[in-house]
């Protein structure tokens, strides 16, 4: 089956109405590869703003967003409210959440739920630390965290998973491409056996860690990798090469 690639940009906290606008528009006026799905993560104050700017063919996602529609959980942001600003993803589980916030797998599979459910499409973020790397402990623990996103969502067609190693990120390390492949290979391996040949074989994983223009055209080459979720280098021009990265 072809994935179709897809490229996430994750603004993090960062950005303001004039570094916006500057982003929006030279992504606007840029020749991105049609064959790839793009998406930015933008803080949830600007997704409307956002919105306004970019062409329809770039989708727009928050960052976060909590696991019930409303009510009195003062600073959260729901998934209809997402939409109703006009989000259609939102970025889960992102390794800033769980090592920063400490949230749960549970919490993040709820949340995975609860935004599908409201008709948001998902990237969902799992990745190992440095300690657990280094004590062989990868595999089981993005196995332990898909397993518990997979308790939550029954229909992964409006899902995309994304690996990101939590010591590559924003660190300037980058898994080579033959490690990020082994790790998303193993990902389908466990998908094929826990849910479906199905979903093993539509389900798009994304690497997400230090990905660079310098390096993302080796990692889009490997059979098992559907795309990037970018940090920091999606606040730069360099976005365009890393969406460009299979043209």
């Amino acid at each position: 089956m072809v994935r179709k690639f897809c490229v996430g940009g994750n603004w993090k906290m960062n950005g303001d109405k004039a570094a916006i606008a500057e982003i929006c528009k030279s992504l606007s006026g840029a020749a991105l590869d049609s064959n790839t799905e793009v998406v930015v993560g933008c803080p949830a104050l600007y997704v409307i703003y956002a919105r306004g700017l970019l062409p329809n063919t770039i989708s727009v996602a928050g960052q976060n967003a909590y696991k019930v529609a409303k009510g009195a959980f003062t600073g959260e942001v729901s998934p209809a409210m997402l939409k109703d600003a006009g989000a259609d993803w939102v970025i889960l589980g992102h390794s800033d959440r769980r090592q920063i916030f400490k949230e749960s797998d549970e919490l993040i599979g709820e949340k995975c739920a609860h935004a599908l459910a409201e008709g948001l499409k998902v990237i969902a973020c799992i990745g190992e630390t440095l300690e657990e790397r280094e004590a062989g402990k990868t595999e089981e623990v993005v196995f332990r965290q898909t397993g518990v996103l997979s308790k939550h969502i029954k229909d992964w067609s409006n899902v995309v998973l994304a690996y990101e190693p939590v010591w590559a990120i924003g660190t300037g390390k980058t898994a080579t491409p033959q490690q990020a492949q082994e790790v998303h290979a193993a990902l389908r391996q466990w998908l094929t056996k826990n849910i479906s040949q199905a979903v093993s074989d539509s389900l798009r994983i994304q690497y997400g860690g230090s990905v660079t223009a310098a390096n993302c055209r080796e990692l889009a080459s490997q059979p098992d990798i559907d795309g990037f979720l970018v940090g920091g280098a999606s606040l730069k021009p360099e976005f365009i090469d890393i969406v460009n990265a299979k043209k």
